[in-house]
């Protein structure tokens, strides 16, 4: 039996070019996979973010109404979408300060409307989403509330 001599440190050369060129090619497939994951994260989060402003702006029309249920049992805070709220009562008030915050925090584009009958208040709240993640541009959220 015969004993191999380990290899001398003659015969080692160290890594080729092109080793290095393929190392350098698969780091750069991979940094720039997670540049992508970061910004779908980032888009995803801007979206999560106006979804709860949403919610938290249709809470506080409906707090408007826990506060005055006899005007909006009488139809005193219905408003469409594509509506002004007008007069100086208490529910016109509520609607336009509404809709201001709505366009502050959602942007300008931002609407909402109410619809109330003598049981329940229905409350609409729409916005653009297009920098989401499914691009879709209409989003909206509605909520009901039981008088």
């Amino acid at each position: 039996m015969r004993i191999q001599r380990p290899v001398s440190c003659n015969q080692q050369r160290g890594i080729t070019l092109i080793e290095v060129l393929i190392t350098v090619l698969v780091l750069s497939v991979g940094l720039l996979g997670l540049a992508g994951l970061q910004l779908t994260s980032l888009r995803n989060n801007q979206s999560a973010m106006e979804r709860s402003v949403g919610i938290v702006q249709s809470y506080s029309i409906i707090e408007a109404i826990r506060a005055d249920p006899d005007s909006a049992k009488a139809n005193g805070f219905n408003i469409a979408l594509d509506a002004d709220p007008s007069g100086n009562t208490f529910p016109a008030n509520a609607l336009t300060s509404w809709r201001q915050q709505l366009r502050a925090n959602l942007g300008s584009d931002a609407v909402g409307a109410v619809s109330c009958n003598t049981t329940r208040c229905t409350v609409t709240v729409q916005w653009d989403d297009s920098r989401g993640i499914d691009g879709n541009a209409a989003q909206q959220i509605v909520t009901e509330v039981h008088l």
